[in-house]
């Protein structure tokens, strides 16, 4: 039975990717994740098929005990610390995930591990220079901490893969909300403010353009990456070409939830809100095999999910508002 190690497990994308092999069978799954920004209720019970144990990938001697102890055949690396506006504030510790990708790809070089599945991201665009983003035409742009770290993770698989052999897929995730995401993203936070009743708070006019892929889509893409050997030593958007401004955004949110809500705007932010964002979908939809989830269909779906409503009122009991 192939055996998978997810790190970044606790996490919106790693969670919902443990959920997704789980379902899928014929699989032993392993989570590993540190637990400094993921939420250890989002990851299944231990069980015959998996097993969640917590580690920083950044330590070699934490992570190689995982790895040296259970031999995968496949690894998604999802772990990092995620957010660009979090990275901005604490740079330093972005760039320690560099250490991760020394740690991970030594090792499954080491250990026999067929292919890696790494969470690289839009960010390493940086500001587009064209619309819609392709993998291989568009230039890569990116300054900011976050993206320079993708950039470098992004690297280090071409150049093991170049060295050793050691197969690779770069997923560059787009957008994806969820009813595991956390209140620090921007659906979950216009969802949860506009449920109580709360302001939408937009930073700028508004204008700044992106787009919003539920989260199914992206793991059934990225399963079947694996299940059915695509896009191997290559690179693949995963996102919805649909885009929507940040005001469009809070709009369809206050209409889908009934809301009293207000948009409240604020002065822009200083760096890491970028204009513009839309993916070239091409070889994501050739993964997926069908259209992707409309935005208010994945809104209504959150709003239909009982994880995300409990994490709504405990969200909405943390700050005072009830």
């Amino acid at each position: 039975m192939p055996r998978v190690m997810v790190t970044g497990a606790a996490g919106q994308l790693g969670s919902s990717l443990v959920h997704g092999l789980l379902k899928r069978g014929e699989l032993e799954v392993v989570g590993v994740d540190n637990l400094l920004t993921g939420r250890k209720e989002l990851v299944p019970d231990n069980s015959k098929s998996f097993q969640f144990i917590q580690a920083n990938c950044n330590n070699p001697l934490e992570i190689s005990q995982v790895m040296l102890g259970h031999r995968f055949d496949y690894v998604f690396h999802y772990a990092a610390v995620v957010g660009v506006q979090r990275t901005l504030r604490d740079p330093i510790s972005v760039l320690e995930d560099i250490r991760g990708f020394e740690n991970i790809l030594a090792l499954c070089k080491n250990t026999g591990v067929s292919r890696v599945f790494f969470s690289s991201s839009s960010e390493v665009y940086g500001e587009p220079v064209e619309i819609p983003q392709r993998e291989h035409q568009t230039p890569l742009n990116s300054r900011l901490p976050y993206a320079v770290v993708k950039n470098v993770g992004e690297c280090y698989l071409r150049s093991f893969y170049q060295a050793f052999g050691l197969e690779y897929t770069v997923f560059r995730f787009f957008n994806t909300y969820g009813p595991n995401q956390s209140y620090d993203f921007v659906v979950p936070r216009f969802l949860i403010n506009a449920i109580h009743g709360r302001d939408l708070t937009i930073y700028g006019d508004g204008s700044q353009s992106r787009t919003f892929c539920y989260v199914d889509d992206n793991v059934d893409a990225c399963l079947n990456c694996m299940a059915q050997d695509l896009f191997v030593n290559d690179t693949i958007n995963i996102g919805s070409e649909q885009m929507f401004t940040v005001k469009e955004l809070a709009e369809v949110v206050i209409a889908e939830v009934s809301s009293t809500s207000k948009i409240q705007y604020v002065s822009a932010l200083e760096e890491g809100d970028m204009r513009r964002r839309q993916p070239d979908s091409s070889k994501m939809q050739t993964a997926l095999g069908r259209d992707l989830l409309p935005l208010r269909g994945g809104i209504q779906r959150m709003l239909n999910d009982e994880r995300f409503m409990k994490y709504a009122s405990g969200t909405a009991a943390r700050l005072g508002w009830v």
